[in-house]
C-alpha cells in the first residue's frame, strides 16, 4: 500500500490539522494508473455516484420522451444550492411530469446557499422539497417512473423496481461489481447507498464516459456547471476552468470523483476523516497532475475579517 495524499491545514506557522486521502486513477479498462493510500478500501460514494445513478434516465428513453434539456440533465446529476435558478427549473420539470412537489421523497431542506436561505426567511416561505440539494436527481427518478409506468410511491426504497432494476443495476454494470450480498445504507435524501471499492467507483466514472448515454450526462454537466452545484461551489468552479471533457462531482463525507474524458481516465477519492475541506484540494491536485486543471499551490484560510491566517495544501 502506498502513502495517502496528505492535506494540511495551517494557521500561522503551525500545522493545525492533517487529513489523509485515499485516491485512485483508473483507465477505461479499469486498470489502476495511479494510487495513493488504500485503493481497495470500501467507500460510500454518496452524491459522487449521482451521474452513474442518472444513467437510466437516458438508457430507458425517459429523457427523450419528456424532451429534457441539458440543464435538466445536469440537475439530474446535481447537489445544487437551492438557489432560485435551481428550484425554478425543478418546479417546471415537475409540472411537465404532472406531479406535485411533494411527490419528491427527498424531503424538504433549507437552501445550502445562504443568500437563498435568507430570502426564504424574509418571504415567510418554508423550505420545500424543491430546495433539497437532491431534488434534480429525484426529478430524474420520477421521470423514469413516469416513462416506464411505475408507481412512484416508495421509489427511494431498494426493492422498488426503479432502484433494483434500473439505478442499482446501472451502478453494478458501470463499476463491474455485484451488490446482491449487501444491505444498503440510507443516503441523506433517502435512497439506497451502497459500499463500493474505491477502484471500482473510479472504474464506473471511466466507463460512464465511454458510453453515449453516459457521455451525454457528463457533457450536460460540463456545459451547465452552475446547475450541478451553484455559487461558490468547488464542482462548479472546476468544471468552468478545467480543460477537455472533465466532469467532477463531490459527495458527502469527503468523497470526490471525476471523469477526464479526453484522457479516458476515472478518478475516485475519499478523505479518511470525512473532511470536505480536504476533498476539494485533493481532486484539484489529481486533475492538475494529468494536465486537465491548474490547481493553486494552496488555498487560503481566512478569518471572519477576511484576513489570510493560514493555508490548505496538498502533500505527497
Amino acid at each position: 500500500m502506498s502513502s495517502p495524499l496528505i492535506v494540511e491545514v495551517t494557521r500561522g506557522h503551525e500545522v493545525e490539522s492533517r487529513h489523509q486521502v485515499d485516491a485512485v486513477v483508473v483507465d477505461q479498462a479499469g486498470r489502476v494508473v495511479a494510487g495513493w493510500g488504500d485503493t481497495d478500501r470500501m467507500v460510500l460514494p454518496r452524491s459522487a455516484s449521482k451521474p452513474l445513478q442518472a444513467l437510466p434516465l437516458i438508457t430507458t428513453g425517459a429523457a427523450d420522451a419528456f424532451d429534457l434539456s441539458q440543464i435538466e440533465l445536469a440537475l439530474s446529476c446535481a447537489s445544487h444550492n437551492g438557489e432560485p435558478d435551481h428550484t425554478n427549473q425543478v418546479e417546471a420539470w415537475l409540472a411537465r411530469l404532472g406531479l406535485p412537489e411533494e411527490t419528491l421523497e427527498c424531503g424538504a431542506q433549507r437552501p445550502g446557499y445562504q443568500p437563498a436561505a435568507d430570502d426564504l426567511i424574509r418571504s415567510g416561505i418554508e423550505p420545500g422539497h424543491r430546495h433539497n440539494n437532491c431534488s434534480g436527481k429525484h426529478s430524474g427518478f420520477l421521470t423514469v417512473c413516469r416513462h416506464l409506468g411505475l408507481d412512484p410511491a416508495g421509489y427511494i426504497n431498494p426493492d422498488h423496481p426503479l432502484q433494483s432494476d434500473q439505478v442499482t443495476a446501472a451502478l453494478e454494470d458501470l463499476c463491474m461489481i455485484d451488490l446482491a450480498s449487501q444491505t444498503p445504507g440510507i443516503d441523506g435524501c433517502g435512497i439506497p447507498v451502497w459500499a463500493i471499492p474505491i477502484t471500482a467507483l473510479a472504474r464506473g466514472w471511466a466507463r460512464l464516459a465511454q458510453r453515449g448515454a453516459g457521455r451525454r450526462l457528463l457533457d450536460a454537466m460540463i456545459a451547465n456547471p452552475f446547475y450541478v452545484a451553484g455559487t461558490g461551489r468547488t464542482c462548479t468552479q472546476i468544471m468552468r476552468e478545467a480543460r477537455g471533457a472533465t466532469a467532477v462531482k463531490t459527495g458527502a463525507e469527503g468523497v470526490f470523483c471525476a471523469s477526464m474524458g479526453d484522457e479516458g481516465l476515472g478518478v475516485a477519492l475519499k478523505v479518511r476523516d470525512g473532511a470536505s475541506r480536504a476533498s476539494g484540494p485533493a481532486i484539484e491536485f489529481v486533475l492538475d497532475r494529468y494536465g486537465t486543471y491548474d490547481a493553486p499551490a494552496s488555498r487560503p484560510v481566512t478569518n471572519w475579517a477576511g484576513t489570510e491566517v493560514g493555508e490548505i495544501r496538498v502533500l505527497t
